[in-house]
């Protein structure tokens, strides 16, 4: 292949906005039944809408929900598994309406379904519910799961239970309350016969990693049983594993580890490591554990990215699996000895696959089989063109441990000037309190492929690394995070990796916060010539929060109160609020900062960005604005995540001093 010659950021690129698009096909929640593997996925091409899939025996993958169906729940604004298999079908929640739906199968083929058909009431004016985490009740036709109300200018919810007959979509009196008076509630876990019923739950101002509470009740009882858990104690997951005893995952310990627990007694730890075996409860029907036909556990587990893995629960032997995947959802399925769950790695794209695990006592030297079902991206560039990470641990200024992911810049057809070094972006993940593993992503491809570098975060607060990492951004949402991509950003350009001059940081959500309070808080450096300038030459927010008293007041339910332990409560916390905000602190070392914006947000309404714009525009900071109409919390059409990224990238080009060909400028402000 012959090489050409230029300067970074102008390198000819075979990825465009439109390939990154088509990858970002969002495969999640699993689920295996019998021969036949179903999951969910988002299609950019199709407006964002989410599909139900199915594949049997025969090996051909079909879609079980036409448009314009769209099966995606609301249930705290970020949803989670939305469809369920039942006997003889499957039930989903409608995007649109937000009731639920069956579909059931026309004699014994999954692949023939009849036309939805309704099982909950249509929202009135003054009432509107919204459902999640289905589980089928045994000996009932019915599905329990949790309810959200929206009703009087409240959000109550509840566990209900929901019948397969059709009879309350008519009558909404048909559906039961099992269990109320919680705040928040998941994981609805009927035992084997019936009688009980476990579930999780939890209360403002905490937040499910903060602490929840694991109880059981015999099914129309309301006096329960706690089991596990309090205010500093995360519970997730419970599964029964007979009619008086259950699994669960539990953070007692420090890291989120598998427990047996029952009635009576203390908890016992099955396979006490310091790995994590779940993650943060962001999306309702997040089971990270599954129990296999010979009575072993599936389990995704690890520090930083997880390995799938068979617990043996009576003696703790834990044992991992050869497969050519390097990253584990923390979703998983099982029936009989076969799993469904997402992997990927650098060079693999998300994928469903079906792992079939070989019993207790099968043949001396028997292996897991694997079969991929589908991928995120069906068609990807020459694996040259795609950027091997490395993972660092660097030192903060604080001499704490910071993790990261360093994707150099990788294009086999060009090579920079000689003497020059790449810009590079730190990239601040959302949540905060989530992680980033090593996993192919076209978006990264998108500009590494150019010549600009990228170094991706998991500063403290992130999950994967145990419980004292993640709060180590108690009360400290603004600093530590702050520090840390600080931290990240410098320690490449000191190595001579990075141009210290043609430093970017960007970010989604939390992340988006993290970037503009990064570029607000006049923090600067000194180069090699001793000057002083700010760390940052430019910055992108997607959806960004700006101001935290605003965040507060006008989020979404179920993270209305999530500040109180990032920064404090108010009105006792006020000062610490506008203190930490980017609103009220652009100075002369901001540097320039593209705002991009849902105009549909719930949970980061777009007055967060309009503030800081309003604030960027009285000082004369360079910055650009643009909103995309019908998207939400996360672009999810095909048209608003090219234009955003063909803004990004020109924005880079535009404050750092290269031309990215075929990109048109984004217009000032």
């Amino acid at each position: 292949m012959t090489t050409e010659t230029h300067i970074y950021g102008e390198w000819p690129s075979p990825i465009t906005g439109a390939d990154v698009a088509r990858g970002r096909v969002g495969l999640s929640f699993p689920v295996i039944t019998g021969s036949q593997v179903w999951w969910q996925e988002i299609r950019p091409s199709e407006a964002g809408r989410l599909a139900v899939v199915g594949q049997g025996p025969d090996g051909v993958r079909r879609d079980l929900l036409p448009a314009p169906w769209n099966a995606r729940t609301r249930v705290h604004e970020y949803g989670g598994q939305s469809y369920l298999p039942v006997p003889g079908g499957f039930l989903f929640a409608n995007f649109a309406d937000q009731r639920l739906y069956l579909c059931r199968m026309v004699g014994s083929a999954p692949q023939e379904l009849t036309e939805p058909e309704p099982l909950t009431a249509a929202p009135g004016e003054d009432c509107a519910d919204r459902f999640a985490d289905f589980v089928i009740a045994p000996g009932r036709d019915e599905v329990w799961c949790v309810r959200e109300r929206h009703a009087g200018g409240r959000i109550t919810r509840a566990i209900v239970a929901v019948p397969l007959d059709g009879s309350a979509a008519d009558d909404a009196s048909a559906v039961r309350v099992l269990v109320s008076g919680s705040d928040f509630y998941a994981f609805p876990a009927p035992s084997p016969d019936g009688k009980m019923l476990a579930w999780i739950c939890w209360d403002h101002p905490r937040m499910p990693w903060d602490g929840t509470e694991l109880r059981v009740a015999a099914v129309g009882d309301p006096r329960y049983q706690v089991v596990m858990g309090g205010d500093r104690e995360s519970v997730l997951a419970p599964v029964w594993r007979d009619d008086r005893s259950l699994y669960a995952v539990s953070d007692r310990s420090g890291w989120w580890n598998l427990y047996l627990a029952g009635p009576v007694g203390t908890p016992q730890a099955l396979c006490p490591r310091e790995e994590e075996f779940a993650a943060p409860l962001w999306q309702l029907g997040t089971y990270p554990f599954a129990v296999l036909g010979d009575g072993r556990l599936a389990v995704s587990h690890g520090s930083g990215p997880s390995r799938l893995g068979v617990l043996d629960p009576q003696t703790g032997q834990l044992s991992d699996f050869d497969l050519p995947y390097q990253a584990f959802s923390p979703w998983l399925s099982a029936s009989g000895q076969s799993v469904a769950i997402t992997a990927g790695g650098p060079t693999v794209p998300l994928s469903v696959v079906r792992v079939d695990i070989p019993p207790i006592g099968a043949t001396a030297g028997a292996t897991a089989q694997v079969s991929e079902l589908r991928r995120e991206a069906a068609d990807l560039p020459d694996a040259a063109y795609l950027p091997l990470p490395r993972a660092e641990r660097l030192t903060g200024r604080s001499g704490s441990e910071v993790h990261a992911l360093v994707y150099p810049p990788a294009n086999p057809a060009v090579c920079a000037p000689e003497g020059e070094l790449p810009p590079y972006i730190v990239w601040v993940h959302g949540g905060p309190t989530s992680h980033v593993v090593p996993r192919l992503d076209l978006e990264k491809a998108f500009f590494t492929s150019r010549g600009i570098g990228i170094i991706d975060v998991n500063y403290g607060g992130s999950s994967g690394y145990g419980r004292a990492y993640r709060e180590r951004l108690r009360g400290q949402w603004g600093v530590v995070d702050v520090a840390d991509v600080i931290t990240a950003a410098l320690a490449l350009a000191e190595a001579g990796e990075a141009d210290g001059k043609r430093l970017g940081i960007r970010g989604h959500s939390a992340g988006g916060w993290t970037a503009l309070a990064a570029v607000t808080s006049g923090i600067e450096v000194a180069d090699q010539d001793m000057e002083r300038g700010a760390v940052f030459a430019a910055a992108v927010s997607y959806y960004g929060v700006s101001d935290l008293r605003g965040f507060a007041e006008e989020t979404h339910d179920f993270e209305s109160r999530y500040l109180d332990g990032l920064i404090g409560p108010l009105p006792e916390s006020g000062a610490l609020y506008a203190e930490r905000a980017p609103a009220g602190h652009v100075n002369d070392l901001t540097c320039p900062i593209l705002l991009l914006q849902g105009l549909d947000d719930p949970v980061v309404p777009p007055v967060q960005a309009e503030t800081i714009a309003a604030e960027l525009a009285a000082h004369h900071i360079p910055y650009a604005y643009l909103t995309f109409a019908g998207e939400s919390h996360g672009f999810r059409k095909a048209d608003s995540i090219i234009a955003s990224l063909e803004a990004e990238l020109s924005w880079y080009g535009q404050t750092m001093g290269f031309t990215p060909p075929g990109v048109p400028p984004v217009p000032l402000a």
